[in-house]
């Protein structure tokens, strides 16, 4: 596929205060990002720059106003630049008012520039809920955002890591909250949204791709409702999945549980959101304020949450 012809993928920087610019300048340091895709960060060009010094890479970065001024190259990082934090109200490793706000503005933007049909997909850097309320938003986390922003009513996060996938029936909830969202109704929903996906990467009949980069790999997917464990005779929609869908005979955890696959230190899962009618998937991290500002943050997750991207909306039509 051509450099014009390659999907562009808006990447939000998260909150300026954590590691979301600087695990987006070390994930723009490759070619292979930029075999697959043509990327441009939605945030603070000047944050950004920052990320860039404390690393110690020798990129540019480049303010753009509009998506199509992007050039897309390595060594040089194209910025949609909202210009919302100022350099001298950065943060690092503390939640404030401003950097909350601005961290939301980012992703207001990235939805709103994929829904316009300017991206065709979208990544997002690490957020910090405490932060985004403290500027007035009052969200659990960024899958609501993009619910609400995308007027999506059924929707499921879905972690994803290696050849494993599993779709949450609630997500960002107490446990007793959690307890009492398991219904029927809700079960099936999230099974049929992880089917569909599935049903997608089918029809869509693309080579195979290379290692465990693809969606739902080579396998007929399995659908389970819930987390852990096989689920119990008692439990909702069991039986009504069973005989439309199949389930897990057994299951091999929660995917952050074992990484049997990644490297010791490595972070390589990563976040979709299904049922939206624009293609989101997102690190499985949070802003991990304790080494933001530091230059020592694993970008992987955010690599391979660009890679993965990249390949869904290579099915799309692309300008």
């Amino acid at each position: 596929m051509s450099g014009s012809r390659l999907p562009i993928i808006g990447i939000s920087m998260g909150d300026p205060a954590g590691i979301g610019p600087e695990i987006c300048v070390k994930a723009l340091a490759f070619q292979e990002t930029y075999d697959l895709c043509r990327p441009i960060v939605v945030g603070d060009a000047a944050v950004m720059a920052d990320a860039v010094r404390f690393c110690g890479l020798g990129f540019e970065t480049a303010s753009r106003k509009k998506v199509s001024d992007g050039i897309f190259t390595l060594g040089t990082i194209d910025v949609y630049d909202l210009a919302n934090l100022p350099i001298d109200k950065l943060r690092h490793k503390q939640v404030t008012a401003e950097q909350g706000r601005a961290s939301f503005e980012y992703v207001a933007k990235v939805i709103e520039l994929a829904m316009a049909g300017e991206l065709d997909a979208t990544v997002t850097g690490p957020i910090n809920k405490a932060a985004i309320n403290a500027g007035g938003f009052h969200y659990a986390g960024h899958t609501e955002i993009y619910a609400e922003l995308t007027r999506t009513r059924d929707y499921s996060m879905m972690l994803a890591e290696g050849d494993f996938r599993v779709a949450h029936v609630s997500t960002h909830v107490s446990l007793k909250t959690a307890c009492e969202r398991v219904k029927k109704e809700r079960v099936l929903t999230v099974i049929r949204l992880a089917h569909r996906r599935a049903a997608d990467r089918r029809r869509r009949a693309q080579p195979p791709l290379r290692g465990r980069g693809a969606l739902w790999g080579r396998r007929r997917p399995r659908d389970r409702p819930g987390g852990g464990g096989r689920p119990g005779r008692g439990h909702p929609g069991r039986r009504a999945a069973s005989s439309r869908y199949g389930l897990f005979k057994d299951a091999r955890g929660h995917v952050r549980s074992g990484r049997r696959h990644v490297p010791r230190g490595q972070m390589a899962g990563v976040n979709v959101t299904l049922g939206l009618p624009i293609i989101r998937v997102s690190v499985d991290h949070g802003t991990a304020f304790g080494k933001a500002g530091e230059g020592r943050a694993n970008p992987q997750s955010m690599i391979e949450a660009i890679k993965l991207a990249a390949r869904l909306a290579a099915g799309r039509e692309t300008r």
